[in-house]
């Protein structure tokens, strides 16, 4: 019961602290999941992270009921996705009954933008520490070339890059680890 609390209280602290959506919480959740609790490597979070961009939902919750459900299965799954969601609810209802009342307040506008330009540097570490977990040979890198090509002068959905890098692996590397 105890590990239950764990995952719960975990993924609380989690998304208490994290502002800005799932994207901002990769590098809180590599923190406390990989470095404090030691619960996953860096490859096996890579790999979440890259199953929960692939799946309906927010990353970051994917990728909390991936952890949760690898520790406890099921029943874990279910505790650490509330954990991760829970603290969101309630400072999202909290904020809706007083935000209408203060969301054109010069400094309330202010202090939004500020927490965007945050939110962009926590997101840009998150894609710095992943690049340097996932970009490992000439492959990868150029495989991560293309992605960012594409992403940036094609109107494609993300999903079909995620299938044309995964092919692109079936065929180059062959089922080959080097």
């Amino acid at each position: 019961m105890s590990e239950f609390f764990d995952l719960f209280f975990t993924f609380s602290r989690i998304g208490v602290l994290t502002f800005g959506g799932g994207y901002a919480m990769l590098p809180i959740l590599q923190r406390e999941v990989v470095e404090t609790k030691k619960w996953v490597n860096d490859d096996e979070l890579t790999d979440y992270y890259a199953i929960g961009q692939c799946t309906p939902g927010i990353i970051a919750v994917n990728t909390a009921t991936f952890i949760g459900c690898r520790r406890k299965g099921i029943a874990g799954g279910i505790v650490a996705t509330l954990g991760l969601v829970f603290p969101a609810l309630i400072i999202i209802t909290a904020i809706a009954a007083f935000l209408q009342n203060f969301a054109e307040l010069r400094v309330v506008k202010d202090a939004f933008a500020a927490v965007r330009v945050c939110v962009c540097v926590l997101i840009l570490n998150a894609v710095i520490k992943l690049g340097k977990n996932s970009i490992k040979d000439r492959f990868t890198l150029l495989i991560f070339f293309c992605i960012t090509l594409l992403a940036f002068f094609t109107d494609l959905s993300p999903i079909l890059w995620v299938v044309l890098a995964a092919v692109a692996g079936i065929l180059v590397k062959g089922g080959k680890h080097e």
